[in-house]
């Protein structure tokens, strides 16, 4: 009887949680444009297998002043500026969200030290649901264009 119950009540705390997004940083690189640079950016690809949207609503790093969401937004007549993005980037469940150069992006302006080549940095990614991230994010400054959609956004 005593088993039956506590099997009856497990099941029960299992069906009364929430299915949270479940979050997998993918293909991480971080860049800037040489030793005196004064910015620097990351770029990966956010992946959601689980059942539920999530958000990414904060990045934060040691390794500059600040540290930011930001996008590349067409201010018209072909003139593309870099934005904050103040209410993140959502992660539909089971699909991706590409930080691309050229789109959206961690921004990290005021280095407090050069990015070079092989170094790491690391970053904190705070999402609504699946709470923070630790990455350590590979520099790379010798990687190309990255073959991802301009806005950032990848199907499902």
């Amino acid at each position: 009887m005593f088993k039956t119950t506590l099997l009856a009540g497990l099941a029960a705390c299992a069906f009364a949680l929430p299915a949270f997004a479940d979050i997998e940083i993918v293909d991480p690189f971080a860049r800037s444009s040489g030793m005196m640079a004064k910015a620097g950016a990351a770029f990966f690809i956010i992946e959601n297998t689980g059942d539920e949207a999530d958000r990414l609503i904060d990045a934060k790093s040691d390794i500059s002043k600040v540290t930011e969401l930001h996008t590349h937004k067409d201010m018209g007549d072909g003139i593309m500026k870099m934005v904050h993005v103040p209410e993140g980037f959502e992660i539909p469940a089971h699909g991706t969200h590409a930080l691309a150069r050229g789109g959206d992006h961690v921004m990290f302006m005021g280095l407090l030290q050069p990015m070079n080549q092989g170094d790491t940095v690391t970053v904190t990614l705070t999402f609504e649901k699946a709470g923070d991230i630790t990455v350590e994010i590979p520099v790379d400054l010798e990687r190309g264009e990255a073959a991802m959609p301009m806005n950032g956004k990848m199907g499902n």
